[in-house]
C-alpha cells in the first residue's frame, strides 16, 4: 500500500489519479485550495485525506506534509500536478501574468517538493512525479511563457533525479501532449487580453486553434492516470515520461531538427575551444 500526495486533486489529472489510487487500495493525500471540493467528489473514504493547500503558501505546504505523515506515516509518491497555462505572445503577456505562471507552476512546485523531501529522505524511498508538458521539451508561439515555466520544471526534475538517486528516491517529468481535460478552458488556462496585430499569423493563429482543439484533444486522460498508477512500480524509472502520440511526434521532430542544427553549425561550435598550444 502506497501513500500518494497529490496537488491540484479536485479536478483534471489530479482527480483522476486520486480516483485510480484509491481504487487500487492506496492511501491518498488529496490537496486543493478548497479541500471541500475533494470531499464532495470522493466522499468519506477511509484511505483519503483531503487537505487545504495553496502551493504558493510554503508554510501551508509543510503543514500539509506533516498532516500526511500524521495520518499515514509516510509519503511514497508526490504528484506535483497543480498548475495552469497562459495563452498569448510573449510581448502580449504582462509582468503580472508571467509572475503568476511562475509562482504556481515553478515556485509552488518547489515549495511542495521541499516540504515533502525531508520525509522521503528519512524513508530512503519515494518517487516525485512533476507534471511538465510537451511544452517542456519544445516551445511554440502562443505558449512561450507557459513553456518556459515547464522548461524550468524539466531542468529541476533532471537535477532532482541526480541528487536523489543515491537516496533511493526517483524524480520523473511527466510530459503529456494534448489530453481531453479542461486545460484549455477558463479554469486552467489564462488568455492574455492584450492582442498585438503583428502576431496575428503566429500567436494569433494558436489562439484560434485552441478554441477548436478544446474537448477534441487526442489524449485519453483516463489512460494517462492508469499509466501513472502502474509507472510507480517500474524498476529504475526514467527521468522523463512522454505521454501521447502527439508528444512522441513532437519529440522526434525536435531531435531531428537539433541534429540538423548541430551538423550545420558544428565547425563554428567547436572553434571556440582553446587550441592545444593555447591550452598548454
Amino acid at each position: 500500500m502506497r501513500t500518494w500526495f497529490i496537488t491540484g486533486a479536485s479536478r483534471g489529472f489530479g482527480a483522476l489519479i486520486t480516483e485510480k489510487a484509491l481504487a487500487k487500495g492506496d492511501n491518498v493525500v488529496a490537496t486543493a485550495r478548497n479541500p471541500k471540493s475533494v470531499s464532495e467528489r470522493f466522499g468519506d473514504h477511509p484511505n483519503l485525506l483531503a487537505v487545504a493547500l495553496d502551493v504558493n503558501d510554503e508554510t501551508q505546504a509543510h503543514d500539509a506534509a506533516k498532516a500526511a505523515i500524521a495520518r499515514f506515516g509516510r509519503i511514497d509518491v508526490l504528484v506535483n500536478n497543480a498548475g495552469f497555462g497562459l495563452l498569448g505572445a510573449i510581448e502580449e503577456a504582462t509582468a503580472q501574468e508571467v509572475e503568476a505562471i511562475y509562482r504556481t507552476n515553478v515556485f509552488g512546485l518547489l515549495s511542495v517538493t521541499r516540504a515533502v523531501l525531508p520525509h522521503m529522505r528519512r524513508q530512503r524511498s519515494g518517487h516525485i512525479l512533476n507534471f511538465s508538458s510537451i511544452g517542456g521539451y519544445r516551445s511554440s508561439a502562443g505558449f512561450g511563457v507557459y513553456c518556459s515555466a515547464k522548461f524550468a520544471v524539466e531542468g529541476l526534475t533532471e537535477a532532482l533525479a541526480d541528487e536523489l538517486a543515491p537516496l533511493g528516491i526517483y524524480a520523473t517529468a511527466i510530459e503529456p501532449g494534448y489530453f481531453r481535460t479542461d486545460f484549455l478552458e477558463g479554469n486552467s488556462l489564462s488568455v492574455s487580453p492584450v492582442e498585438i496585430a503583428d502576431y496575428a499569423q503566429t500567436a494569433g493563429v494558436v489562439r484560434e486553434k485552441a478554441k477548436h482543439i478544446s474537448r477534441n484533444q487526442p489524449g485519453n486522460p483516463q489512460k494517462l492516470a492508469d499509466v501513472l498508477i502502474d509507472f510507480v512500480d517500474m524498476e529504475n524509472p526514467p527521468v522523463r515520461l512522454p505521454l501521447g502520440s502527439d508528444t512522441v511526434a513532437a519529440i522526434e521532430a525536435k531531435i531531428a531538427s537539433d541534429t540538423a542544427l548541430l551538423e550545420r553549425v558544428r565547425a563554428i561550435s567547436i572553434s571556440t575551444d582553446f587550441d592545444k598550444t593555447e591550452a598548454a
